[in-house]
């Protein structure tokens, strides 16, 4: 081993949320550790957070672009059913919002590193090496470092689960595509979500305001669908065609999380990488925050112990706090979405209050709410009615 050769405990690839919530977790912990991002990545995001990140992860009111406090559902026969949140969901700017977080991760302790991740070899002992390059100048040059324990936070299709982690390669997505277009300042604050299968066969568009700016995107796993003809023809229904259009990205969304998140070695991904990304919603960003600290808490106890069983406790805490809710929105994506006609009546019922108020409740605080078991039997019931055609949309 060359003796000039950096070690730490935890090397992190990702400064995403998940990657940059890991390393600050870790950090406070005492753990030495190595935070590697890319240059100049945006991840294209709606950018809601729900008032339980703001709390739990301490993150500042300034950070917030917009509080939006209604939400507007589009059906395919462009009904409109508008619903109060009975609070407000967060928006940020995720170049904004991520460089925060990757920030205080540094501030608690972690070196934070740009470069892109290449591959993890082990040396003689053992002990992994993560390879990456810095590219100044136009010059490309490797560098390497030694740790005890790797953390895959890059994104969907990461590279880091493809190479290490079994069964990683089989994940299915949906692809999602957004324009950031401007717009008055003073334009009402509401998210509208657009339930019309000429805008998603199998997902949704939407439109989410950020104080002067808007996202206007749309989802899909149909890769013959049209996603940039998808937003064109949403941002004329809306009027937005002749905004000014700030900048476009596109980017994969994992459908559902992976059977397994370690190589029961020395190697756990989490956030996007390991498949936590809402199904039905694509509500990503909590998720990922929770998974890296699940991750972070894991590999804290891997270090601690030499116990690589520590390691599946970063999947295993993630899904027992939040597998039923995952469960729960994949039968309704898959169900719901299927067809005009079904998304249709899935519009309808969310005229129903009981409906309203429960979403909101489970959204705000990432738990099903089992207090109010009249309001659910409610709901089923109506849900039955939508199903055999009893009730009209």
């Amino acid at each position: 081993m060359n003796p000039a050769t950096e070690e730490f405990d935890v090397a992190i690839i990702g400064g995403g949320p998940a990657g940059a919530t890991a390393a600050e977790t870790l950090a406070r912990a005492g753990r030495q550790v190595l935070l590697l991002d890319r240059d100049g990545r945006i991840k294209p995001c709606g950018g809601a957070i729900p008032p339980k990140l703001v709390q739990e992860f301490a993150i500042p009111a300034e950070l917030l672009a917009a509080r939006v406090t209604s939400a507007r559902m589009v059906s395919p026969a462009a009904r409109n059913v508008d619903m109060p949140i009975g609070g407000y969901v967060g928006m940020v700017e995720r170049d904004t919002f991520d460089e925060y977080l990757r920030r205080r991760a540094a501030d608690a302790g972690a070196t934070r590193r740009r470069g892109t991740y290449q591959n993890m070899t082990r040396d003689v002992d053992g002990r992994p090496r993560v390879h990456y390059a810095v590219e100044s100048s136009g010059a490309v040059t490797p560098h390497s470092v030694r740790c005890r324990l790797l953390i895959g936070a890059d994104g969907a299709r990461s590279l880091v689960a493809r190479q290490l982690v079994p069964g990683a390669d089989r994940i299915r997505y949906v692809f999602a595509y957004h324009e950031v277009v401007r717009i008055p300042a003073d334009a009402e604050a509401r998210c509208e979500v657009y339930y019309q299968g000429k805008l998603s066969p199998d997902f949704y568009a939407w439109i989410f305001p950020h104080g002067d700016s808007a996202s206007v995107g749309v989802g899909s796993a149909n890769k013959g669908f049209s996603l940039r003809g998808a937003v064109a023809e949403l941002r004329q229904q809306a009027g937005l065609s002749a905004n000014d259009t700030l900048r476009r990205e596109g980017a994969p969304l994992p459908l559902s999380p992976l059977r397994r998140w370690d190589n029961g070695r020395d190697v756990v991904v989490t956030g996007d990488a390991a498949g936590i990304v809402a199904p039905a919603s694509g509500e990503g960003i909590y998720y990922a925050m929770a998974g890296g600290k699940f991750a972070a808490q894991a590999a804290d106890a891997f270090l601690a112990s030499g116990d690589v069983r520590a390691l599946r406790q970063a999947r295993s805490r993630f899904m027992r706090a939040h597998g039923r809710v995952f469960w729960i929105l994949g039968i309704m994506q898959r169900f719901w979405y299927a067809s005009d006609a079904r998304r249709e009546r899935f519009v309808s019922i969310c005229r129903d209050p009981d409906v309203q108020r429960l979403t909101w409740e489970a959204y705000m605080h990432k738990r099903l709410v089992r207090a109010r078991p009249f309001a659910h039997l409610r709901i089923f019931f109506k849900d039955l009615a939508h199903l055999c055609g009893l009730v009209t949309p």
